[in-house]
């Protein structure tokens, strides 16, 4: 059967794993450790994809770089502890996942966290061999820049044209979009459906499952159109 895409990226946190609420709460723990005040749950919301240097710079732009990188260290003491049982994954995906790579799709994650903290989730979920390929900010160039995913494709060896990125925030669309590359918007996660349609996804879901009956759809030729 002839499909659309060969290759898929998913983002991690708010896309893959459940993880928002411990990211705010985790943000929120670090300002008060160092004495700044607290955003808003919806600005550090805006922030989730970012490195977390840039993340905590765009909070706090009044911050010197010593000062980001001492609350930098606060919110990865604090994340670690809350994160002790690493977040859920989002119902669904597991098995998503799993019907993907049966399908031959070549699977990658392209994150805004750390490799320390990636390979720990990974592990965690037994998926340190699962993926083709997974880049995470601090081995890379952040969101939105698209050396991720190039990064991705020329590993794979794939073209943008084949690649769909799938993931919860404007960073990762943006960065989908610089890279030439299809994606899909989730709602579940970060940002809203409505926030995220500026960036024209290819498809938006409000649950992981219907990104696997959409690509069912549009690797079938006598369903298109339908």
């Amino acid at each position: 059967m002839q499909r659309d895409y060969d290759l898929l990226i998913f983002d991690w946190d708010g896309t893959l794993a459940d993880s928002i609420g411990r990211i705010v709460e985790a943000m929120h723990a670090a300002a008060q450790r160092a004495g700044y005040p607290l955003c808003e749950d919806d600005a550090v919301k805006g922030i989730i994809g970012l490195a977390l240097p840039e993340a905590i710079s765009t909070l706090y732009p009044e911050l010197v770089e010593a000062e980001v990188m001492a609350f930098r260290q606060h919110y990865a003491d604090i994340y670690m502890a809350l994160d002790d049982q690493p977040s859920p994954l989002f119902p669904g995906v597991v098995e998503a996942l799993d019907a993907f790579r049966a399908e031959g799709y070549r699977l990658a994650v392209a994150t805004g966290k750390a490799r320390r903290g990636l390979d720990r989730v990974l592990r965690a979920n037994g998926w340190e061999e699962f993926f083709d390929i997974t880049r995470a900010a601090d081995e890379s160039r952040g969101k939105p820049d698209p050396l991720m995913l190039q990064e991705i494709l020329d590993h794979c060896r794939v073209p943008a044209s084949r690649a769909l990125m799938v993931g919860d925030s404007s960073f990762d669309l943006l960065m989908a979009q610089n890279a030439g590359m299809h994606s899909v918007a989730v709602g579940y996660g970060a940002m809203s459906l409505e926030a995220l349609s500026v960036y024209e996804p290819q498809l938006s879901i409000e649950h992981f499952s219907q990104l696997q009956a959409w690509l069912g759809r549009v690797a079938a030729p006598e369903l298109q159109g339908r």
